[in-house]
């Protein structure tokens, strides 16, 4: 039997011992590489979580207090505003500027409301009114893409219903609680009311110059005439300067108003320049 000297032995022994130890060394380590990366994912994970639920709870408890602030709209199915939020608004601007205030208003219903005007201001400000329910989201979308293009804010895709909700009943702040008030009393405007009311309430309150609320005092205000007995260019010229209505004058003939007044004459030929009066539901 031959003789294996010692140190050899010792020798190969120390080798797979050595590879015993690294396997074991790399098995803790990748252990506690695992434990130090499931820890780091719990530490940046909670944060996170705790945050969305603090997130949430606000967004919940925000959408309670919008409803419990919401005003009874029904009661507009029979009764005219009697005044507004911007009117009131309008009023505290001009003591604050130390002169009179004296706003022209004269109501009058749908039936006596020339559908020609009808129809321009569908057109001007809210050309999906008939088909939606208080928001208009690809108007939305297009104006928030016009805004970018243009580097400004100029349009912010407003429907008439949310435009009636700020005009009866809120504040020009731009605060998250307005904007949610805002959606709730559009969602109870929508819910509660007929689109003919609708429109019938905004064309009666909406402001049309200075000092100027409605479209009756609007036609007598600007042409001389009722409501009743605007024609469609006389019609398009006041939807015209609605976005601005205190910096506009329909006497007073703009490049601006003048493309504005054309574009809007344009889309009412083409969809016949009768609005559609009938409830959709």
């Amino acid at each position: 039997m031959a003789w294996i000297p010692p140190f050899k032995r010792r020798s190969f022994r120390l080798r797979a011992f050595s590879a015993h130890q690294k396997t074991f060394a790399w098995r803790l380590l990748h252990t506690h590489r695992t434990r130090v990366k499931s820890t780091t994912r719990r530490a940046l994970y909670r944060p996170a979580a705790g945050l969305l639920l603090i997130t949430g709870a606000c967004l919940v408890a925000l959408a309670f207090y919008g409803l419990a602030t919401v005003p009874d709209v029904s009661r507009l199915r029979q009764t005219n505003p009697s005044t507004t939020a911007l009117i009131q608004a309008r009023a505290v601007e001009a003591q604050e500027q130390g002169r009179s205030f004296a706003p022209q208003r004269s109501w009058v219903p749908l039936s006596r409301i020339s559908p020609y005007i009808q129809k321009a201001v569908i057109v001007a400000e809210d050309a999906s009114f008939y088909s939606h329910w208080g928001f208009d989201w690809e108007g939305i979308k297009e104006a928030a893409v016009r805004n970018v293009e243009q580097g400004r804010l100029e349009r912010g895709g407003s429907t008439i219903t949310q435009q009636l909700a700020k005009n009866l009943y809120l504040s020009s702040d731009k605060t998250l609680l307005r904007k949610i008030n805002e959606a709730m009393i559009t969602f109870a405007l929508e819910y509660r009311l007929s689109k003919s009311r609708i429109l019938e309430i905004y064309l009666n309150v909406v402001e049309w110059g200075q000092d100027v609320y409605g479209v009756e005092s609007a036609a007598q205000h600007h042409f001389g005439k009722s409501a009743t007995d605007l024609t469609s260019e006389e019609a398009a010229l006041l939807a015209a300067i609605l976005p601005a209505p205190r910096q506009n004058d329909p006497l007073l003939m703009t490049p601006y108003l003048s493309k504005r007044q054309e574009w809007i004459l344009y889309w009412m030929e083409k969809q016949n320049g009768v609005p559609v009066s009938a409830d959709v539901r």
